[in-house]
């Protein structure tokens, strides 16, 4: 991706080297920061010296340049998203977002993210649907993707353990053609109403 993927609220860019400070600052700068709350907390997310964490960007970034795009407000890195193929051959393709700044945690931010990310994801690609997969802790993030039109299509009960308590995998969807019918779009101001 060339030019940057502008949202009501947010824009979309490509990782550079100069981001890489920043962005390790977001992930790093605390112990236990809010945004590990909601961003699969049963995963561990082990502190590395920055030289490690550039190094392993930069390889990252040669690899996949277009597979991970920071979120921008007015220039100010806020967190990523990226996409997976689950299936590549069949074209099964996941999303995940990440919000590190928490000032941006709002719904808007996240739902105006996703939309513009949909839109290009389902321009580029001959996908017949967009996958998430999240956990039944993040009601939030349910709640987002059901509002953004994805259903849930599939609930893994008891499968994340998070601080004593079992947490259900939840995968959510969105086909083509129903995304296409969806009245909240990208640069919709509906979408504000989220």
């Amino acid at each position: 991706m060339s030019e940057p993927l502008k949202g009501s609220l947010v824009q979309l860019e490509n990782l550079t080297e100069k981001d890489l400070p920043v962005l390790w600052d977001l992930l790093f700068n605390e112990d236990y920061p809010e945004w590990r709350k909601w961003d699969s907390p049963y995963l561990t997310l082990q502190p590395i010296e920055y030289e490690k964490f550039y190094d392993q960007m930069l390889n990252l970034m040669k690899q996949e340049l277009d597979k991970q795009l920071l979120i921008k407000v007015s220039d100010n890195i806020i967190g990523v998203l990226f996409y997976d193929w689950e299936h590549e051959s069949s074209n099964s393709l996941e999303i995940g977002i990440a919000i590190y700044h928490p000032t941006y945690r709002d719904d808007q931010y996240v739902a105006d993210a996703l939309i513009t990310w949909m839109d290009f994801l389902f321009y580029t690609f001959p996908i017949p649907r967009i996958g998430l997969t999240t956990w039944s802790g993040n009601e939030r993030m349910i709640k987002i993707g059901k509002e953004l039109g994805m259903m849930e299509e599939g609930r893994i009960r008891k499968s994340r353990l998070y601080r004593g308590k079992y947490y259900d995998s939840i995968k959510l969807g969105i086909l083509r053609e129903e995304y296409e019918n969806l009245t909240i779009k990208k640069n919709n101001p509906s979408i504000m109403d989220i």
